[in-house]
């Protein structure tokens, strides 16, 4: 009894499992559903100041630069 219950029970998860179901996004012509971007000087350490973030950015990348890392 009890291997035929388990049985049945393995069928029955082994067949759910195979099910198929769409996968196809409903898309609604002019609008946007998901979130909305930010500028990334928007958050965090910058909190909004974008000349600041664009001198960190620029400092990022000289300590990138091969050639005055070699100097």
């Amino acid at each position: 009894m009890k291997k035929a219950l388990c049985a049945a029970l393995t069928a029955t998860f082994a067949l759910a499992a195979c099910g198929e179901y769409s996968q196809v996004a409903n898309y609604k012509p002019g609008s946007y559903s998901g979130k909305s971007d930010t500028r990334p000087w928007e958050g965090g350490q910058f909190a909004g100041n974008k000349q600041a973030w664009e001198a960190a950015l620029a400092n990022r990348n000289q300590a990138q630069n091969e050639y005055k890392r070699a100097q």
